[in-house]
């Protein structure tokens, strides 16, 4: 596995990793579903995952991996669920706020994952981003592998929804499996995938 230094983000980042998710997913289907007008889309989803990952800051772990020219190149959001926590604060309202005249499609989202959230305890990848222009490098695998490494030392499964035919394979190389069921799809269709993966 790669040297590339990771480090927790700082809460002054927080921001700044919510763009980073929004900007590297911004031509997923599912940001397309959410918000439906590109030149919104960037902002809104920026906004929604700045409101989780200020969450996940708190209950769980970010951590990044610096630009050399400055920013940051890659982040991995999780959530600790082998232990009870708070929803976010003032999460509907920060949600209505953020999400606008696209508030139904985010609840519609929000319905769909609580209903397929497994109740075994394990941690959630949320959210594993990497810039467009550092792709191809590793580097998620090196945030991933950072944190598996750790699960598997405490015998702790993880869980994440992929997006992708592309993301699955990754997902899969790092001893993810499908679940049963395997596709949640929105309103419109796009699915996602559920992945569980066992401590080595």
């Amino acid at each position: 596995m790669s040297d590339y230094d990771i480090r927790p983000a700082r809460e002054d980042e927080i921001a700044a990793v919510g763009y980073l998710i929004s900007y590297s997913f911004d031509e997923l289907a599912a940001d397309s579903y959410l918000v439906p007008r590109p030149e919104d889309r960037l902002r809104v989803m920026a906004d929604f995952f700045t409101l989780l990952t200020e969450h996940a800051y708190k209950y769980g772990r970010v951590e990044v991996i610096d630009r050399p020219g400055g920013g940051l190149a890659a982040t991995a959001v999780w959530f600790d669920y082998t232990q009870e926590a708070p929803d976010p604060a003032d999460y509907e309202a920060r949600l209505a706020e953020l999400a606008g005249p696209y508030l139904d499609r985010f609840q519609a989202l929000d319905e769909l994952f609580a209903k397929h959230h497994p109740h075994d305890e394990h941690w959630h990848l949320a959210f594993l981003a990497v810039h467009p222009q550092e792709q191809d490098h590793g580097l998620g695998s090196s945030l991933m592998t950072r944190t598996h490494d750790e699960l598997d030392r405490d015998g702790t499964p993880a869980y994440l929804e992929a997006t992708n035919a592309n993301n699955v394979r990754l997902y899969r190389r790092h001893g993810y499996a499908e679940m049963d069921p395997y596709e949640m799809p929105l309103p419109d269709g796009t699915p996602f995938f559920r992945m569980w993966r066992e401590p080595a």
